[in-house]
């Protein structure tokens, strides 16, 4: 099909996102004033990712075109105790640490109370390539490199109405593409697979007093087809959906120059059987997390805006001791799974500018920094019987600039 070779395009230029794995598979944050903020969006009205945000916003942003690209490098490690035999321990770094990830907004007032828009943003990337441990044999006893990639792109059409003149509700379909490949694990396959999938996200906004703004977003579950090469990997025969997710969020205008933003995130992986599920059932274990987002933007001048953040999760994934194995804790066996996936990251601190041209127009800029973690926990032979601790470790660094229209 033509559309499905225009998106796979997309994709594979670098707009799905192909790398992020900071809140789980979601990123901190969304559009470069956002991320400046550690991802505290809920009630950004300043740009156009409303539909990866916020609908309601769209509403007041007016008419305007945000284009932005991140370098993003995230660092990730695993350790096995007892690989191969006792006291033989073995620690890999993942190879495939830079990428560049665009994103995309646009925004036009049809009247002073709707607003139409469009967002392209990604999702995903748990994506790893650790080289073999020794020739012919990998982290997973295996022959070849070993590691995944997870590719999502989502596009999210947006309508937002002002139901009174403080006050808007919004809406927006997203469609969603994915492609994913995995090697190394000795399976049927390791060539790329992908689909589509299809959801919905619902928001208000509301200006509750000059200086008060207040608003709460909510996404469906991204139901996709399933990766029909890949029904050996996950469970359901293959599915893996974007989970359900919503965000409350606050931001108060203590001064003319200062602002203030709060918001709070879900996300329900719990809800995803490929994800969510025990690692002894199939899936990967990830649990729900609750995300905090704290971000204060400073006008320094006309011309000179600038930002800083802080947000903090628990981390999706636990892993648990030997002890914990034997009485039976559905968080064993999680660390060794998520060698493919270590999404171990609590704590981002970031830092933005925006700077306003003569015309109009404005760049922005925003660094984030994901502190380091690791989780570790029991890891297992192919008979059951325990080896040693098993270890994944992430940290990762970003800058990104954007370039915005004023229409």
């Amino acid at each position: 099909m033509k559309l499905t070779k225009v998106f796979a395009f997309m994709a594979l230029a670098g707009l799905a996102g192909s790398a992020y794995a900071t809140n789980g598979y979601f990123s901190h944050g969304y559009g470069m004033k956002a991320k400046g903020m550690a991802g505290a969006s809920t009630t950004n009205t300043e740009d156009a990712f409303f539909g990866a945000n916020n609908p309601a916003a769209a509403a007041f942003v007016g008419n305007r075109i945000d284009l932005g690209v991140d370098l993003f490098s995230p660092i990730r490690e695993a350790t096995m105790e007892n690989w191969g035999g006792p006291g033989m321990n073995v620690s890999v770094e993942s190879d495939d640490s830079y990428h560049l990830i665009p994103e995309f907004g646009y925004s036009r007032m049809v009247n002073n109370n709707l607003a139409l828009g469009v967002t392209v943003y990604g999702n995903g990337g748990m994506n790893t390539h650790y080289s073999e441990v020794m020739p012919g044999t990998n982290l997973f006893g295996a022959p070849g490199a070993l590691g995944i990639d997870l590719m999502q792109l989502v596009i999210a059409p947006t309508l937002a109405y002002k139901v009174a003149p403080n006050h808007s509700i919004g809406i927006s379909p997203l469609i969603g593409y994915q492609l994913f490949k995995a090697d190394g694990l000795g399976g049927p396959t390791s060539e790329h697979d992908d689909s589509f999938g299809y959801g919905v996200r619902v928001g208000y906004l509301g200006k509750i007093t000059p200086t008060i703004t207040v608003g709460a977003a909510y996404s469906s579950e991204i139901n996709f087809e399933a990766f029909d090469k890949y029904n050996w990997l996950f469970l359901e025969n293959g599915d893996f959906d974007l989970p359900e997710n919503y965000n409350l969020g606050v931001a108060w205008q203590a001064t003319p120059a200062v602002k203030l933003a709060l918001d709070y995130q879900r996300i329900n992986y719990g809800e995803v059987a490929a994800v969510g599920a025990p690692a002894s059932a199939g899936g990967f274990g990830y649990d729900n997390i609750d995300v905090w987002k704290l971000g204060v933007e400073y006008k320094y001048s006309q011309k000179l805006t600038l930002r800083a953040g802080y947000s903090h999760t628990d981390s999706p994934i636990v892993g648990a001791s030997l002890a914990e194995c034997m009485a039976g804790s559905v968080n064993c066996g999680e660390t060794t799974l998520n060698i493919l996936a270590p999404a171990v990251i609590e704590d981002h601190v970031t830092l933005g500018v925006t700077y306003t041209l003569a015309s109009g127009n404005e760049v922005t800029m925003a660094y984030m920094h994901a502190l380091k973690n690791d989780v570790s926990g029991q890891g297992f032979d192919d008979l059951g019987n325990p080896t040693g601790i098993n270890t994944i470790q992430m940290y990762q660094n970003s800058l990104g600039i954007q370039y915005s229209w004023k229409m």
